[in-house]
This record gives C-alpha cells, sequence and structure tokens, in this order.
C-alpha cells in the first residue's frame, strides 16, 4: 500500500496535468519522464475506479469524475500545504507559489507592478500573474484568488472590497467638433454611444453630485467586450462612452477625451478579491491580499 505521501504525489501530478493541458506538459514541469507521469495517471484512475481524463493524440479533457476530484485535489494539497507551514518558523522567508487572477485592464496597467513589487520583496514564491475578465470556476482553475470589477457571483467564496471605480462620460474633440457639447443628460441622450457590455447598454444611469439621479438612453452605435477597443473608439469620435477615470487619467490630462458632464457620474463599480472561505489561508496569500488591499485604493480615480 502507498504511503500517505505518495498518495499526495499521485494527486499533484494529476493536478499538474490538468492545469498543463497535457501529459507531456506536465512531465517537463515536474521533471519527470512522461511515462512515468501516464504511470501515475493510470495507477490514480486504478485506486478511484473512475477514467479521470480523456486522452487522444492531441488533446486532454477532463471526464465529470476527474473534474469532481480535481475540486477536491486542490483542496486537499492546500490543507496539507497549510498543515507543512503551520509547523514551519513563522519568521520563515514566504515560498510557495501564488497564482492570481486579476482583470486584463487594470491588471495589465496597475496591478501587475503590485504583484512583480511583492515577488520581488519575496524571490523565493513562485508568480503566476493571469489575466483575464470572464467568470471563472475558482476551484477548477486552481487560483489562490480572483481580482474582479463587479460582482463575484459564487458564493462559495470570501469576497472582500478593495475600492470603488469612479466612472465618467467622456468623447472626444472630434465628436463634439460636429455635435454640440451637452450641458445637461438630456442633451447627452442624443449623442450616438459607444458601449462596454456587460456594464452599459441603451440605458445609462447618472447621479448628480446632489444626489439626483436620471437615466438617459443614447442610441448605441457600438458595443464591445473590451475596454481598449471602447477607449480607442471613442477617441476615434465613433461616440460617447463611460469610462473609469483610472483608464483615462492621461486622456483626461491631455484632453484627447473630455469629461462632458462633470457635476454627473455613471454608478461606480465595486473592485472585489475572492479566495476561498472557511480555510486557513497561506501565509503567502495572507501577505499578498495585506499589500493588494493597500495599493488599490492609491490608484488614482479609485477610492
Amino acid at each position: 500500500m502507498s504511503k500517505p505521501l505518495d498518495r499526495l504525489a499521485l494527486l499533484e501530478t494529476f493536478v499538474r496535468i490538468a492545469d498543463a493541458g497535457s501529459i507531456s506538459a506536465a512531465a517537463r514541469d515536474l521533471g519527470l519522464s512522461q511515462p512515468s507521469v501516464s504511470r501515475q495517471l493510470a495507477e490514480l484512475e486504478a485506486r478511484f475506479s473512475a477514467q479521470l481524463m480523456r486522452r487522444t493524440t492531441h488533446s486532454l479533457a477532463l471526464t465529470a469524475a476527474g473534474a469532481e476530484l480535481l475540486v477536491d485535489a486542490r483542496r486537499l494539497l492546500d490543507d496539507w500545504e497549510v498543515l507543512e507551514e503551520k509547523h514551519i518558523e513563522s519568521g520563515e522567508a514566504l515560498r510557495g507559489q501564488l497564482k492570481i487572477i486579476a482583470p486584463i485592464a487594470l491588471g495589465q496597467l496597475h496591478l501587475v507592478d503590485v504583484a512583480l513589487q511583492f515577488q520581488q520583496q519575496h524571490p523565493l514564491i513562485s508568480l503566476s500573474w493571469q489575466l483575464q475578465d470572464d467568470l471563472i470556476r475558482f476551484a477548477e482553475v486552481g487560483c489562490d484568488c480572483w481580482i474582479k470589477i463587479g460582482a463575484v457571483p459564487d458564493k462559495s467564496l470570501l469576497v472582500e472590497p478593495l475600492g470603488q471605480v469612479e466612472r465618467l462620460v467622456v468623447a472626444s474633440p472630434q465628436l463634439l467638433q460636429t455635435a454640440r457639447p451637452p450641458k445637461t443628460p438630456t442633451a447627452l441622450a442624443k449623442l450616438p454611444c459607444v458601449a462596454l457590455a456587460p456594464f452599459e447598454g441603451g440605458q445609462i444611469p447618472l447621479t448628480h453630485q446632489t444626489g439626483k439621479t436620471v437615466v438617459v438612453s443614447p442610441a448605441v452605435k457600438m458595443v464591445t467586450n473590451n475596454i481598449f477597443a471602447l477607449r480607442q473608439a471613442t477617441l476615434a469620435g465613433v461616440g460617447i462612452s463611460v469610462l473609469p477615470r483610472w483608464f483615462i487619467t492621461k486622456e483626461l490630462a491631455d484632453q484627447q477625451l473630455i469629461d462632458l458632464l462633470p457635476h454627473w457620474r455613471a454608478p461606480t463599480l465595486t473592485i472585489h478579491v475572492a479566495s476561498l472561505a472557511d480555510r486557513h489561508q497561506p501565509r503567502r496569500l495572507r501577505s499578498f491580499l495585506e499589500v493588494i488591499k493597500v495599493a488599490v485604493p492609491q490608484i488614482p480615480g479609485i477610492f
């Protein structure tokens, strides 16, 4: 009978295969031969009397049993790591893997600097920095924390707010050459609009600094799910748009974009960080969360 550590090793190999997407890639990551990794997967399948992965010449996919085991395997490996960490001197340097998923634009323009500085301060940490705007299945992707703009729909996660995003209605001077600059939300509704899905559509709620709220319905000329494309279309004069201040600080300063209604704002969006609930967090994750909670509100346009 295999020792408990051997069982953990089999589960670790299984998780590595799932993450790498192939047995050969997992073998390279683990520093093992491909036949050795294949044998470990076969042994694990024999132990559970189930096929965990469907393998073809060019692809590998989890079966239903494999997907279920992957969630449990990640949790078990995390718990084992926490147990090991518990019995290490508290003053020892942070070490281990830290996988973070962050929104594309915010992660690329601002948060990556925070993550890199954290990694440089703790060089024994192996950092995985993944940028993604779509919803994820937290347990399946195996990340330590997920930074997301907007609501996190997974109620099984521990979700904490990091900051509020200020959003304003802007347009390029090019657009305003052919249309009178609006002074009220009613006049704003007469201009074409570029919308960012899923946050904006045919209706844009606006709140005055006095608290009054109105909803404007401009004609949507273009819809995109990419904030870089949204900014580019707005700069090109396609239409007005709602953009976060942190994303257009330079364009506002250079007057490439104009804040059309300075006393009115679109609804703020909350930046959240999500992690697994009901478990002891590794020190490296706790330390990173402490850093990110301080760093995010310091970004211009986030409060």
